[in-house]
């Protein structure tokens, strides 16, 4: 059995990809550039709001993308839980690995204000252990400092720890990090991806997750 889940946010816990669409969308209107389909988001977030602005208007100089990312953050401040919802029995399955006394964090590459406002929102009853989100002083996922930090903040053998996210910035964050990583089928990106990147396994049901976790023989 894990002793701590480390969850990626996006597209792990939480169906965010309208909210940050509609974000991405607001900001590239008032700047003059046009928006995007929500659809076509799916294969721009993961890596930060800095390198989503990149991608979604790829002509911007830098004092344009700082500009995007204000009109972005004012927006999204204020409509982050517009559509956003949890993904099946990823409530259930916070309970039940919290009541086997398996800690739980969130390691996100979404800015940190909006990663403790959103999870504090949507599971106001889950005690983590951590919510970490980007960070100035901090690099991104798949760099594996922000699963030092937790283990930091949280001390766990690398062993008993696994990561579960949903695309291979996830899944080679955990490389990095030398813990087990498990993808999820429900997120922004195909499972091809994952299988590229090497995911120890790939469910497709929260129950899946907390079998893997709590089966010591499994993981």
């Amino acid at each position: 059995m894990k002793d701590l889940v480390i969850f990626d946010l996006d597209g792990t816990l939480l169906n965010t990809i309208s909210d940050l669409g509609a974000a991405c969308n607001y900001a590239l209107e008032k700047c003059g550039f046009q928006g995007h389909p929500i659809s076509a988001y799916n294969y721009m977030v993961g890596n930060g709001i800095r390198k989503l602005m990149e991608r979604a208007a790829p002509d911007a100089d830098e004092m344009m993308i700082e500009t995007l990312l204000s009109h972005f953050r004012s927006y999204y401040d204020e409509h982050c839980t517009d559509t956003t919802l949890p993904y099946p029995g990823i409530p259930e399955l916070l309970h039940h690995l919290t009541d086997q006394g398996i800690k739980v964090a969130v390691a996100t590459n979404k800015y940190q204000a909006a990663a403790e406002k959103i999870v504090t929102h949507y599971f106001p009853d889950i005690e983590f252990a951590a919510i970490l989100g980007q960070v100035s002083d901090r690099p991104p996922k798949p760099d594996p400092s922000i699963v030092f930090a937790i283990l930091n903040i949280t001390p766990t053998p690398k062993a008993e720890v696994a990561f579960v996210g949903d695309s291979a910035v996830d899944m080679e964050t955990a490389r990095r990090a030398c813990v087990s990583s498990i993808g999820v089928t429900w997120g922004s990106r195909p499972v091809s991806e994952l299988r590229r990147a090497y995911a120890e396994h790939i469910v497709s049901s929260a129950d899946e997750i907390y079998k893997l976790v709590t089966c010591q023989s499994t993981i």
